[in-house]
């Protein structure tokens, strides 16, 4: 689902390869996003940080072939049915808040496989509920999430699991974590963990 946008605004966002079809377009993202994750999981290591600045790294590598905005916050107003995204002028602080109180916190190690499946449900889910991007939010929080796994050694997470069937479980765990109620996500990036 596209997001609303405020005034008349276009779903086929101006970009620097001019693409005038949203086929090409999503074929385009695609490549973008395949190749920046290859390329993210072969730089990986136990030192890799993770914060805003690699958030951004993330987007900016996925997206810079496609969109003068790849790896800068928004700079627009955006929802997606109904639910609004926190407004654009507070972005910086945000994610700056997100930084200081989540990701300077996750360990280099982890004791348990619980652990790291409660960390990256918490950083999916903040990251997904502030949507900091004008585009490619998700797919950005899903290559971090696959990211952090991989740097313990695991496998990639099974986000192919997300279907019609549990796509509403998935919106609603990412709506509570505004409320800081984690559990929902954390029972869903459980559920999709690698066994």
């Amino acid at each position: 689902m596209k997001y609303d946008l405020p005034g008349n605004q276009t779903e086929i966002l101006p970009n620097i390869l001019n693409l005038t079809s949203s086929d090409e377009i999503a074929i385009s993202e695609f490549d973008g996003f395949l190749k920046a994750e290859i390329i993210l999981s072969e730089q990986l290591t136990s030192r890799t940080k993770i914060n805003t600045k690699y958030i951004l790294k993330v987007h900016k590598l996925s997206l810079q072939h496609l969109y003068t905005f790849a790896g800068k916050l928004r700079d627009v107003n955006i929802s997606k049915g109904g639910f609004p995204f926190p407004g654009a002028k507070f972005l910086a602080q945000t994610m700056a808040a997100f930084d200081d109180e989540i990701l300077k916190n996750l360990p280099d190690r982890y004791s348990s496989k619980e652990d790291l499946i409660r960390s990256i449900a918490i950083v999916h889910g903040e990251l997904l509920f502030i949507h900091p991007f004008r585009e490619g939010n998700g797919r950005t929080a899903r290559i971090l999430a696959n990211l952090m796994s991989r740097k313990q050694g695991f496998k990639a997470l099974s986000f192919d699991r997300i279907n019609e069937e549990n796509f509403a479980d998935y919106v609603l765990a990412i709506q509570n974590c505004a409320e800081k109620n984690y559990k929902p996500m954390i029972e869903f990036i459980r559920s999709i963990f690698p066994g």
